[in-house]
């Protein structure tokens, strides 16, 4: 028992430090994150950004441009 190191509270509140990539496996496993989040986000959002602007938004766009142009 003498050999295995106490796990205690981070003195910064419990949050986690950011991931660093020293380690092969380290890295292997953020990349795989990495990958399944982009296949999540692409099959959540794709649709979404393949539909039409809507024609007020346009409008909106166009008319905020042309008031700011010299």
């Amino acid at each position: 028992m003498g050999d295995t190191p106490k796990r205690t509270m981070p003195a910064d509140g419990g949050q986690t430090p950011p991931r660093r990539r020293g380690a092969k496996g380290q890295a292997d496993v953020t990349n795989a994150f990495d990958a399944w989040l982009d296949r999540q986000l692409h099959q959540m959002f794709d649709r979404v950004a393949k539909e039409p602007i809507p024609e007020d938004l346009l409008r909106l766009i166009e008319g905020d441009k042309r008031k700011q142009e010299p």
